[in-house]
């Protein structure tokens, strides 16, 4: 285990562990912060957890941030009866908010702000253009362009393949091509931009411990379609509620100037572009990330 250079500043934040079943998922979700701080309910990317955003939350102290695991992955139980595609995990995601009573909270005693990174920009932007009331939205890496075209398209398809293929095997050798350590440090260090090897031996080590925590192959495989098979672009048009996009100057996934021409798609939408970072900005650059976030949730007060 690589120590984690945030590590310092997340044990300073209190953390709460809960379970609850949503949507058919024993779903497992992280409350961190004070209890009656800004509310921020967060959404990991693919393949990922909870684990995934803690850099974020470490930079976030005086925040309620609640981080659940996707069905499917990390803690979290697969659905039961229902593929994992994205209009399930949006679904899910506005019983969760409505398990947590987040939204009913923040009557109360303020906003509440939904954020989704990755893929959990998605699944987040889907669940707001269908109803989902969030004061705020924050995409942080959106998946602002088709995976399938573009200039990185070719390495979008060599992931089809290998996905195709891990579904292709018979049960034991799929998983075994899925969770193969050597495909996962080739795509941690093709994401990977900083040149702190400190760092990148973090990263590296994060993604070796959480990028295969899952125990249903077909789960995978059908998030893996809906990742692909889907963009913020289809649920941009529908949004009226503010939104924060942060996005990387280096972005492997989605580029810079797809970046660009998925702002406007929205009615209300701010770009902040974060430099000489690539897809891992939670990883790489929390802090620039927690301090856009802090100017859009708390205004002239950050």
């Amino acid at each position: 285990m690589i120590a984690s250079p945030y590590a310092v500043d997340l044990a300073r934040i209190p953390v709460r562990e809960h379970r609850a079943l949503v949507q058919g998922s024993e779903t497992a979700w992280w409350e961190y912060g004070p209890e009656d701080g800004p509310a921020i309910v967060a959404v990991h990317g693919f393949r990922g957890d909870h684990h995934g955003l803690e850099p974020i939350v470490a930079k976030l102290p005086g925040y309620r941030v609640i981080i659940p695991d996707l069905p499917g992955f990390g803690a979290s139980s697969t659905f039961a009866d229902r593929p994992h595609d994205i209009d399930a995990y949006a679904e899910w995601l506005v019983a969760f908010v409505d398990e947590t009573g987040v939204a009913d909270a923040a009557a109360h005693s303020g906003e509440w702000t939904l954020l989704g990174h990755s893929f959990g920009s998605i699944v987040t932007s889907s669940a707001v253009a269908s109803g989902l009331a969030p004061d705020r939205l924050i995409l942080l890496n959106p998946i602002g362009a088709p995976a399938l075209e573009g200039p990185r398209a070719i390495m979008t398809r060599l992931a089809v393949g290998y996905y195709r293929a891990a579904a292709a095997l018979p049960e034991r050798a799929g998983f075994a091509l899925l969770r193969n350590g050597a495909i996962v440090r080739v795509m941690s260090v093709t994401m990977a931009k900083t040149r702190d090897p400190e760092l990148r031996r973090f990263i590296h080590d994060q993604h070796d411990r959480y990028f295969s925590a899952f125990d249903d192959r077909d789960a995978v495989l059908q998030a893996f379609e809906a990742s692909v098979g889907h963009d913020v672009r289809e649920y941009a048009p529908a949004i009226s509620t503010p939104t924060l996009l942060v996005v990387a100057e280096e972005d492997d996934v989605t580029p810079l100037e797809a970046q660009y021409r998925l702002r406007p798609l929205f009615e209300d939408a701010t770009l902040a572009v974060i430099p000489d970072v690539g897809h891992l900005i939670h990883y790489e650059t929390p802090g620039e990330a927690a301090g856009h976030i802090r100017v859009f949730v708390e205004g002239e007060r950050a």
